[in-house]
């Protein structure tokens, strides 16, 4: 059972970043992915200091919106952008999705095993594969949808929307576990609106022969 919890907790991260990877008609290499990765995990250092300063009580959860979504920004922002392997818009869901889910791995792992003692492990760990985990992935696919179209097209207000929309649907996802099953139908159509911006990119991506493209900034 601990090894079935194990594989439960991080294995619904690494199937949703297997298959945004492998959706990349021009792979990625892999020296990046990891990186990215790991720096997503490192996220949850300053995240959680922040977090513990700005959330007093359970019911200001939302703020989390705001310090996690930010830090993932910063890694689109400085560290994905300047780099020669970011060349098309697919590549920013990519990384977007990926340092997303670095974060959420390790998250999840703190909550799965260092969680309430009156929950199952096992359950949290379904509980969070079934939530948090689309949660972050779909934040992550938004969020490089409209990087991406800043990047390549120059659009100002597509920076700020890569940063504004994946803050709202996050705090906005908190907000409402305090509100029975709202949640889920917020996560659903969050999960829909990301599914159609992957294939929109993915659809163009396929009609190109070759990767590279110019950025506009």
């Amino acid at each position: 059972m601990i090894i079935i919890t194990l594989l439960v907790t991080i294995g619904a991260p690494l199937t949703i970043i297997s298959f945004i990877i492998y959706s990349d008609k021009f792979k990625e290499p892999l020296d990046l992915i990891l990186k990215t990765f790991v720096l997503g995990i490192f996220l949850c250092i300053p995240a959680g200091e922040l977090n513990s300063w700005l959330i007093q009580s359970p019911d200001q959860s939302y703020f989390a919106g705001l310090t996690e979504e930010s830090l993932k920004f910063l890694v689109l922002y400085f560290y994905i952008r300047p780099k020669t392997a970011f060349n098309e818009p697919m590549d920013a869901i990519v990384y977007g999705t990926i340092a997303s889910l670095g974060f959420a791995t390790l998250e999840n792992l703190s909550y799965v095993y260092a969680g309430s003692p009156d929950v199952d492990s096992m359950t949290i760990a379904i509980m969070r594969a079934t939530s948090a985990i689309p949660l972050h992935a779909s934040c992550g696919i938004i969020m490089g949808y409209f990087f991406g179209l800043h990047a390549f097209l120059g659009s100002k207000s597509s920076l700020i929307k890569s940063l504004i929309i994946p803050i709202l649907i996050h705090a906005t996802y908190n907000y409402l576990t305090g509100f029975g099953f709202l949640w889920f139908y917020f996560l659903f159509a969050v999960m829909f609106y990301a599914q159609s911006l992957h294939k929109k990119v993915s659809d163009l991506q396929l009609t190109k022969s070759m990767e590279q493209e110019n950025k506009a900034i």
